[in-house]
């Protein structure tokens, strides 16, 4: 009899998700200690005025160096670079999945998040700002990876009646991670002068104890029996991650999805934009990591703070940790529900929540001034907003691409969508002051008017996937074509993608 659920599974998937509470992390540490890191950097630039400091100018100086151009220019390379490593990096997931498993790539790849921490570590050691930017720009190379392994892998070891609330486990990690930066990055704690150092380098700590704890982990069995055709091996993993039971069953669907696969080709990253027959597919799957990033969640992650500060709060910084604290318990509740409720719900119920709170949010904003009260509905409005975007738009979009592709085509498209995912955070990271600049209190009107357009589109064009084969949801692509390609062409085009792919 199949447990379905065993102690060697939860091992594997807390092990796996170790990368995304690190990838978690490393997107809110470098927040909390902006004022203590910029002033290292005015003191290794030369542009620091210690005597000034000394008598009581401390103020001044602050904002002399925060305003200096060199500093400004490092201490947003700093920021940036990080989701850029995550845009080079993310094209290559396919082939360190492939080329020696899901267990020896995340064992791989925590190479650079090691290698990435001890540089942080050692910055107040060093020169501060090449230290640093070389280390975030490593931990992304690191997180473009990590973003893609680790739901593939997830994915592929999870039961069918599961692989939703597992899935849903990558952005749980995440929004821990957050938190977790946030927390020890208050001042009291090392988000001060002395530790901001060992603040920023605890990001490569988690792939310590991941890479100990992966040598325990079975490896994928689609990838074992699929790509390496190892039966034995397979059933052992089975038996590993499900209990001692009957693997037939499993075994034949694997041997179907490894014909499906040897009539496909292993598309490349170009051919599979190029390809008709997963077009339809390909939208739905970028839509939704457009949906995800361009909702205005990470303008709320990344200046929280200052937008509570603008609502009136007195502490803002442990308003924001309360956002984050909202943010694990509503990512909670998606992991219950999503395999419940259907992704497709889910995300309409979130990002039609979230228009609804960007607009109260603009209203708060807009008449603060006018009425106190007002500040009490764009918090409300805040961490009802997080609270939505945990429920459907936060999670899903990680796990749906895997669930929308077959084996052939899969390892490009989370590729494809990992790359579209981290180029939309530093569009959003980089361009979001300059709109707050120019709209003013108006700027989440801009927001509204997206997820509105998103909410639209997930309701017309976006199928339920919940409980459904890769072969099913293809059905119901074809069907929305309006005129599904025949079988011949579609082989044909099969035909000609292997064909050019051997050559």
């Amino acid at each position: 009899m199949e447990k379905q659920l065993t102690g060697t599974l939860a091992l594997a998937v807390f092990t796996a998700t170790l990368g995304s509470l690190q990838m978690g992390y490393s997107l809110g540490v470098i927040n909390a200690p902006q004022k203590v890191i910029e002033r290292h950097y005015a003191r290794s630039l030369g542009v620091y005025n210690e005597e000034l400091a000394r008598r009581g100018g401390g103020n001044t100086t602050e904002q002399e160096e925060a305003s200096d151009p060199s500093v400004v220019m490092y201490w947003s390379l700093s920021v940036a670079i990080f989701s850029i490593g995550g845009m080079v990096s993310s094209f290559l997931v396919s082939f360190v999945s492939d080329f020696r498993g899901r267990i020896k790539g995340m064992l791989a790849i925590n190479v650079l998040a090691i290698t990435a921490g001890l540089l942080m570590s050692l910055a107040k050691m060093g020169t501060p700002h090449l230290m640093v930017i070389a280390g975030r720009a490593i931990m992304g190379l690191y997180c473009g990876l990590s973003s893609g392994l680790v739901p593939l892998y997830i994915g592929e070891i999870s039961p069918v009646k599961y692989r939703g609330a597992m899935g849903a486990l990558h952005q749980l990690a995440i929004v821990i991670g957050i938190l977790l930066s946030q927390v020890i990055g208050l001042e009291f704690l090392l988000g001060n002068d002395d530790m901001w150092h060992v603040l920023l380098g605890l990001s490569g700590a988690p792939a310590i104890l991941q890479s100990l704890l992966l040598l325990l982990c079975p490896e994928s069995p689609p990838y074992l029996y699929i790509k390496l055709g190892k039966v034995e091996e397979t059933c052992k993993s089975l038996k590993r991650l499900k209990g001692d039971y009957d693997t037939s069953k499993d075994i034949a669907e694997m041997q179907a999805q490894k014909e499906e696969a040897m009539k496909e080709a292993k598309m490349s990253i170009l051919r599979l934009l190029r390809s008709s027959v997963y077009r339809q597919q390909l939208f739905v799957a970028l839509m939704m990591h457009f949906s995800q990033q361009f909702s205005g969640i990470n303008a709320i992650f990344y200046y929280s703070t200052s937008i509570f500060q603008t609502a009136g709060v007195g502490q803002p910084v442990y308003a924001t940790i309360g956002v984050g604290v909202v943010n694990i318990i509503f990512t909670l509740v998606s992991v219950i529900m999503v395999d419940r409720t259907g992704r497709r719900t889910l995300t309409l119920i979130g990002l039609g929540g979230m228009c609804c709170c960007a607009v109260a949010m603009t209203v708060g904003l807009a008449f603060q001034d006018v009425y106190s009260w007002m500040s009490y509905l764009s918090m409300t409005a805040i961490f009802m907003f997080v609270s939505f975007f945990e429920i459907g738009p936060g999670p899903i979009p990680w796990f749906i691409v895997a669930e929308l592709f077959s084996q052939g085509p899969r390892p490009a498209a989370i590729a494809l969508a990992g790359c579209c995912n981290w180029t939309c955070n530093f569009i959003i990271g980089m361009f979001f002051p300059y709109l707050e600049s120019l709209c003013g209190s108006y700027v989440f009107v801009i927001f509204a008017v997206l997820l509105f357009g998103f909410t639209v589109f997930i309701y017309l064009r976006v199928p339920e996937t919940k409980g459904k084969t890769c072969e099913e949801i293809a059905a119901v692509f074809h069907r929305k074509r309006g005129a599904p390609p025949s079988k011949p062409q579609e082989e044909a085009e099969m035909v000609q993608l292997k064909s050019s792919t051997e050559a």
